[in-house]
């Protein structure tokens, strides 16, 4: 299989999932979801997403440390990746948004009831079913996977190449390697989850730069009022609009 016949479902399924995306994205607490779905539909490149490449490269994480800091650009990098239909993650700022996550209340679990029990098969309206918080489960989780990476061919997550790093994600995804420190499937699904809200947030919490995540799905942004046109089954004919006023 081509790496562009394994990318097109991936972008594919983020069209059909994020059919109406909130102005603001706060990082939440879903967890569970499947990476691939679907056929490819194309979209054109922006022009931003160069800008946007650069100020990602230029960015210096303030919570990952280098070794996680490498784990979480190859990672969300595969999992929405630059092809043929736009900017990927890497050039949306995911990795941005995702460390500016890891110094909120969020990422502490503050703004949840941490008490247990916890049931890991609980339903997600039951809440947050896990004793560690998010800045925790990146730390274990990312120590956990390189360390099994390695036990494979010697080589971090990031040192793998590309077919290498979609198996070993299908096998998180799946929860198959029996990690001691925290759940692999609990720790993908938070990446997951994370790397969709980044692709497309307001691009005030670092990720979605140049809105190239609005304008692939055609969301307005941070508009007054556009629900005359919901209905109209027609591309909403004016560029995204973030809170700051930018224009996409």
């Amino acid at each position: 299989m081509s790496d562009e016949d394994r990318d097109n479902p991936r972008r594919e399924f983020l069209r059909k999932s994020l059919t109406l995306i909130p102005v603001v994205t706060l990082a939440g607490s879903g967890l569970g979801s499947t990476v691939l779905q679907a056929a490819p539909e194309s979209a054109p490149a922006t022009a931003p997403a160069k800008s946007a490449a650069v100020a990602a490269s230029t960015y210096q994480p303030s919570y990952f440390t280098a070794e996680e800091w490498a784990f979480i650009n190859a990672a969300v990098a595969q999992l929405i990746p630059n092809d043929a239909q736009g900017p990927g993650a890497l050039e949306a700022g995911v990795p941005e948004y995702i460390d500016r996550q890891m110094n909120t209340p969020y990422a502490a679990g503050a703004l949840w009831y941490m008490q247990g029990p916890f049931n890991a098969d609980a339903a997600p309206e039951m809440g947050w079913q896990s004793k560690l918080v998010p800045k925790e489960i990146y730390r274990l989780g990312i120590a956990a996977t390189d360390q099994w990476a390695k036990s494979i061919n010697g080589k971090t997550f990031a040192e793998q190449d590309s077919a290498t790093r979609d198996d070993l994600l299908k096998q998180l995804e799946a929860g198959k390697p029996q990690f001691d420190a925290v759940p692999a499937k609990i720790f993908f699904s938070l990446l997951l989850q994370n790397t969709k809200e980044g692709f497309f947030c307001d691009p005030i919490h670092g990720g979605n730069k140049g809105m190239v995540g609005w304008t692939m799905i055609g969301f307005p942004g941070a508009r007054a009022d556009f629900m005359d046109w919901v209905e109209r089954n027609e591309q909403y004919p004016f560029p995204a609009v973030s809170i700051r006023g930018e224009r996409a």
